[in-house]
């Protein structure tokens, strides 16, 4: 895990033990050190991976992508918010380049990269069209689930009731003792939330 850039975004560097493949999740900033990073550990990527398209999750795409020739796999509904990012990126955070993904997901989706079986699955409500990745047993939630908090829903296309019901279909899926990879702050369990998180508390009725 790299956490990266002003809004302190986590991308997730993912391989097998030894393996020299990789996936790269949601590279949002900082792109020569995460370059740097696979260098040192020997490795390219074979896909990056995309959970949704707000500014902090993209901003290292394009050179890394251009950099190693790694494909971009992204959602469908947000494919134009990846090729012209500066059209939906308030003016004080600067300017992200844009790329056009090779990949659109739809959620639903089953890819087979670097060794891993990986499963795309539906989560929006953060962003229309946002997805989580599911791999070994992990989640890779982007802005839908934190650590004690929820993805915000006051951005364009956000909906929190769409946002829960994203959750709620999480926790009906996976276990408790499922490891939680959020866009932002610690890392959790589906079980830790569902017992602390008053957002999800919330949820059950509690």
């Amino acid at each position: 895990m790299f956490t990266v850039g002003a809004i302190q975004e986590n991308c997730y560097l993912v391989r097998r033990d030894g393996s020299d493949r990789a996936l790269l999740i949601d590279p949002g900033e900082e792109a020569p050190r995460l370059l740097a990073a696979m260098e040192e550990l020997d490795v390219e990527p074979d896909a990056i991976l995309l959970t949704h398209t707000h500014f902090d999750h993209i901003g290292a795409v394009a050179p890394i992508a251009r950099d190693t020739g790694a494909p971009v796999y992204c959602p469908r509904a947000e494919l134009v918010a990846l090729q012209n990012p500066e059209a939906f990126i308030p003016p004080m955070f600067g300017t992200v380049e844009g790329w056009e993904a090779e990949e659109p997901l739809d959620g639903g989706d089953r890819l087979e990269l670097a060794d891993f079986d990986i499963d795309v699955i539906a989560t929006p409500g953060h962003s229309p069209g946002h997805v989580t990745f599911a791999i070994d047993g992990a989640l890779f939630s982007g802005d839908v689930l934190f650590q004690g908090s929820v993805g915000r829903t006051d951005l364009p296309g956000g909906d929190h009731a769409t946002l829960m019901a994203s959750i709620a279909a999480l926790l009906e899926r996976f276990d408790d003792d499922t490891k939680v990879h959020p866009g932002h702050m610690g890392l959790t369990t589906l079980g830790r939330e569902r017992a602390t998180n008053p957002f999800l508390q919330a949820l059950a009725g509690r």
